[in-house]
């Protein structure tokens, strides 16, 4: 078994995505209280650094970006830096062809594909009682126990916020990278005139492909507050840091509200919270259609609706959304 008191630098690695790099934090911080004097260095895509760059725990960011020169460069630097462990949290052909040839000690995160696959394909659930992903990147240490607290997110203290202080705000985040992983932006518009009659201020939220879908949405709904950026992780967290509570698509900024400990809303279509990638350690509730046999139809999720009805989000209406929101604020 590996002794971590004997281990004196450390190499963490995820490359992506938004979601998936904010839930190593955990990780991060519990090893850095255990171990004070442990020197962590994290690889991640260039595009996600921002995540990590203000975090406390890290020593040293190795940015990776899909370029020949780039991944040789770096193959060299984590030779030649003397790590005495690596773990591979990405677990995947871009992290493999990274470390191969190394001789150091690898530990790789178990990605449960065949339960997931069997779960997608054959409804065979076997992974009810899984951890969530926090629990389940620190396994690939055995033994090793995560802290009480959750998720983390730093950003500049030169960052300031686009909106006065107030205690009725109300964050939307419409977008995902999926069509199933996301409800209809109609149903977000009639949401939003519910929060707006009930005395609250609707801020959306998203990034530059979110563009066109924030700005439909408050336009649609006046007094909205759209504070949609061309991907400013920073403007977003000091920004979402004002919300009274968040709703949400399963998507990178559930996890970024998560982190800033606020009261999320998920809305699950495709996805199931069996994969692992719920709110962590916050005051949350989801809501999906529990009746489909069909769900989930990938672990990932889909361009289109396989089953052309779409019934995971349509059946989720506006109304139901905003009954749990207050079921939310009463928890």
């Amino acid at each position: 078994m590996l002794r971590l008191d004997n281990t004196k630098k450390i190499l963490l690695i995820r490359l992506s995505s938004l979601g998936d790099v904010i839930l190593t934090t955990p990780l991060l911080r519990s090893l850095k209280k255990q171990y004070p004097r442990l020197i962590i260095d994290f690889c991640v895509r260039e595009d996600f650094a921002d995540v990590l760059r203000h975090n406390p725990n890290i020593s040293n960011l190795i940015l990776y970006r899909k370029d020949d020169s780039t991944i040789r460069n770096i193959k060299t630097s984590i030779a030649g830096s003397g790590y005495d462990l690596i773990i591979d949290l990405q677990n995947n052909y871009r992290s493999k062809f990274i470390l191969t040839g190394l001789n150091t000690t690898i530990l790789n995160f178990r990605k449960n594909i065949f339960l997931k696959l069997l779960l997608v394909k054959f409804k065979i659930n076997l992974l009810t009682g899984k951890q969530g992903i926090p629990q389940r990147y620190a396994k690939v240490l055995h033994g090793f126990e995560l802290d009480n607290d959750g998720l983390e997110i730093f950003s500049p203290d030169s960052v300031n916020a686009d909106i006065p202080d107030a205690d009725n705000y109300i964050g939307i985040c419409p977008g995902s990278l999926h069509f199933t992983k996301t409800w209809p932006y109609s149903y977000y518009i009639e949401l939003g005139e519910v929060i707006k009659l009930h005395g609250y201020k609707l801020l959306v939220f998203g990034g530059k492909r979110e563009m066109h879908l924030c700005k439909t949405i408050a336009d649609a709904v006046p007094g909205t507050i759209n504070l949609c950026n061309n991907d400013d992780l920073y403007k977003t967290i000091v920004n979402m840091k004002k919300c009274k509570a968040v709703i949400t698509n399963d998507s990178g900024l559930m996890h970024v509200a998560s982190a800033l400990k606020l009261p999320v809303l998920a809305i699950f279509g495709s996805s199931v919270k069996e994969f692992g990638f719920t709110p962590y350690k916050t005051n949350y509730t989801i809501i999906e259609n529990r009746s489909l046999k069909c769900r989930p139809c990938s672990h990932i999720g889909k361009s289109e609706c396989p089953k052309k009805h779409f019934e995971c989000m349509v059946h989720l209406s506006p109304t139901m959304v905003y009954q749990n929101l207050t079921f939310l604020f009463s928890k």
